[in-house]
């Protein structure tokens, strides 16, 4: 595996060098353009910023997005997947279908930042009402994709095929009962008609310079697997425990035996995956050994191998504990929902790896490790080739550690990140429709 890594990494350094002189002659007006819309950019990230919506209740923010959409002149679908915005961009010319996506919910968070456009807003989750943030920079995709479409459909004449701007609702997750996201964006069809032939996203990074993008071969974020164990035993008195069958120790045992099958089971030089506890329930009193014991967790894994064999494995591990305890186990695997790997097509990368250095610079362009956060944007690949990537929003002057992380209260990231993001889906957009004229000819 570390020869491969050595590998790829040679590879793409090999694929970088010819795009120093591979300048396109529209280069600079894109950068021109991006500069000159990066105020308007940055005003649509705070209106979003400081109006933020949860999974498949994003209905403002979808108007908002329909509104500039429908100013440039775009057909607009709308309520694709509850709260979706779908657009596409005819060139008139034959060429292939290039799809650029960006997610627009955020995070039952209390934002803590001391920012003009700090969120203040509120909703009910899970019966409850919560503080609302951005707190993953979902803001920063809309406006940045936002900003793509102005440029794009001002560059009309220039390009070869048709793009579709797909504003994505429910990546978080859909609220409990529901079902959102990519998976029912692409069950309603949204890749066809016209039918896609490549799709780009970007993520905004909290811990990642300004200026830079990070990019990966393969299986760049995990695919993510929720799971529920429930262990049944026999009640009794703490004091009695000779005449229980304890859920609550073999439970433990349980969430002991879960971590071997990483250590002990996956060939971790091939095969990195998490296991992980996230919740145990069981029991109301301290002198009462309880019938019951319910415990949630999740699964990360990098490729689909090591997928298959955790699917098999912990109710195999679970069950064969609970069985030596004289305890019976029920699992649930998937829990709710689970999304695939995401894995950016390797032949399209290598494609696209000069325009990522010519619009960043070869310098601020990083071959990057895969990380166990998950992204739906996987769905999406699991269809069409797809390129996803992450780009910087850390301030040069705040160092990596002291950088907040997402999903925190205290996540920020600088506004200035944005113009490399709204030039790079207009550039692979470019690029990509001149580089396969030839599709759907």
């Amino acid at each position: 595996m570390k020869l491969q890594r050595i590998a790829q990494t040679i590879i793409a350094s090999l694929l970088m060098m010819p795009a120093i002189s591979l300048a396109s002659p529209v280069d600079d007006l894109i950068a021109q353009k991006a500069a000159a819309i990066e105020g308007k950019v940055i005003a649509w990230r705070h209106h979003l910023h400081a109006n933020p919506e949860l999974s498949n209740r994003e209905f403002e923010t979808a108007a908002y997005v329909e509104k500039h959409l429908r100013s440039l002149g775009l057909e607009v679908q709308t309520g694709v997947a509850i709260t979706g915005v779908v657009a596409v961009l005819d060139s008139g010319k034959p060429g292939p279908t290039v799809a650029l996506r960006a997610d627009m919910d955020g995070l039952p968070v209390k934002e803590v930042n001391d920012l003009p456009y700090k969120s203040t807003k509120t909703a009910e989750f899970e019966g409850n009402i919560v503080p609302v943030m951005h707190a993953c920079g979902h803001d920063t995709h809309v406006a940045m994709l936002m900003g793509a479409a102005e440029i794009l459909t001002g560059m009309k004449d220039e390009l070869h095929g048709k793009v579709k701007f797909i504003f994505q609702p429910a990546e978080e997750g859909a609220p409990r009962g529901e079902r959102g996201g990519a998976e029912v964006m692409v069950e309603e069809g949204v890749l066809k008609n016209p039918d896609v032939d490549a799709i780009f996203g970007l993520h905004i990074s909290a811990n990642t310079d300004v200026g830079k993008v990070r990019y990966r071969h393969g299986g760049i974020m995990a695919a993510v697997d929720p799971f529920k164990i429930v262990v049944k035993g026999k009640q009794a008195h703490g004091a009695y425990p000779w005449k229980s069958v304890d859920p609550v120790t073999t439970s433990a045992q349980i969430i002991m035996g879960l971590q071997t099958i990483v250590s002990r089971e996956l060939r971790l030089l091939d095969d990195a995956a998490v296991v992980s506890i996230g919740s145990i329930h069981g029991g109301n009193r301290s002198n009462i050994i309880p019938m019951e014991v319910e415990m949630v967790g999740t699964i990360r894994t990098l490729n689909e191998k090591a997928r298959k064999h955790m699917y098999e494995a912990v109710p195999r591990k679970a069950k064969a504990i609970a069985e030596s305890m004289r305890a019976e186990v029920e699992v649930t695997l998937p829990l709710d929902y689970s999304y695939p790997i995401t894995y950016n097509d390797h032949d399209l990368v290598d494609q696209m790896v000069p325009t990522l250095v010519r619009t960043a610079g070869e310098d601020n362009v990083i071959y990057s490790e895969a990380v166990t956060g998950a992204e739906d944007f996987s769905y999406f690949q699991k269809e069409v080739p797809g390129l996803y990537m992450w780009i910087g929003g850390k301030p040069l002057n705040v160092s990596v550690e002291d950088s907040p992380a997402h999903h925190t209260p205290e996540f920020y990231v600088d506004d200035e990140g944005m113009q490399l993001g709204v030039k790079l889906l207009t550039n692979l957009t470019l690029d990509y429709m001149l580089k396969n004229m030839e599709k759907n000819q």
